[in-house]
């Protein structure tokens, strides 16, 4: 093959690829449900008969999937989300699931179940009541740790990860944000002191977090818990109590599950 041949192919590669990507990302919050070749192709600001290549390429791969006449995302898909992530969460996530829930019924404010990855929180499970809080996180969604109240405590319980995340660039989300890596090094000290973290619109305008540790036998945090509300609903100071208890009951269970000898 000559050099222009292979120079056009890499070229055709790649525009194949973004176009992929193009479909991907037009899916939305339709993922799940579904669209129709037309709507995919507007949305992705490609021809019709060059979605529907694109489609059935990626359908063949098992990365989108048909239902009836429309499209969703495939399994494989997921399948390849879920590797970016450490093979236990699913295990911290189903062990700390009745706590989530426990911590819902005590305060009626948004709740989450939350890891580390890198310097990232990644949310792993969420309840909410009728009306939630107008909160950023989302199932299996990142947020950089030093913005979030359950990301300042896993950093806080996790000295390596402090490490990196202080030696990094720390952006700002809002004006109460921790930037300077002084006020953030302070600040994780502080939380070991007391065991609870307070997100006071550090992560978005309005909202409010507090959150504490899980922590193994090691006194390393596995994950964390919160609750979240608008700023002036929720009182995270006297919801503090209640978070810590709630993540020391959770502490023990995971401490417990650990020193269970595995089953025959």
């Amino acid at each position: 093959m000559s050099t222009a041949s292979v120079a056009t192919q890499v070229r055709d590669d790649r525009a194949a690829v973004d176009k992929a990507i193009s479909l991907l990302v037009a899916f939305g919050d339709r993922a799940s449900s579904g669209l129709g070749v037309s709507e995919l192709a507007r949305r992705a600001r490609l021809s019709k008969s060059t979605a529907h290549r694109v489609l059935g390429m990626l359908e063949r791969n098992g990365v989108v999937e048909r239902v009836g006449t429309d499209y969703r995302l495939g399994e494989r898909l997921h399948a390849l989300g879920l590797a970016v992530y450490a093979p236990g969460h699913e295990g911290v996530r189903d062990l700390l699931l009745p706590f989530l829930t426990d911590l819902y019924e005590l305060t009626h404010h948004t709740a989450h179940v939350a890891v580390l990855h890198g310097t990232d929180v990644v949310y792993l499970a969420k309840l909410h009541g009728h009306r939630p809080a107008p909160v950023p996180s989302r199932i299996g969604g990142r947020l950089p740790a030093h913005v979030t109240a359950v990301g300042k405590v896993l950093l806080a319980y996790d000295f390596d990860a402090a490490e990196q995340a202080l030696a990094g660039p720390l952006p700002r989300f809002t004006d109460r944000t921790l930037t300077d890596p002084g006020e953030l090094s302070a600040e994780l000290d502080r939380i070991r002191r007391t065991g609870v973290a307070f997100d006071d619109e550090e992560s978005q305008p309005g909202l409010s977090c507090v959150a504490a540790p899980v922590l193994d036998r090691t006194g390393r945090a596995v994950a964390a818990l919160s609750v979240a509300g608008r700023r002036g609903h929720i009182d995270t100071q006297r919801l503090s109590a209640e978070v810590r208890r709630v993540a020391a009951g959770a502490s023990r269970a995971w401490i417990g599950r650990a020193a269970r000898p595995p089953r025959a």
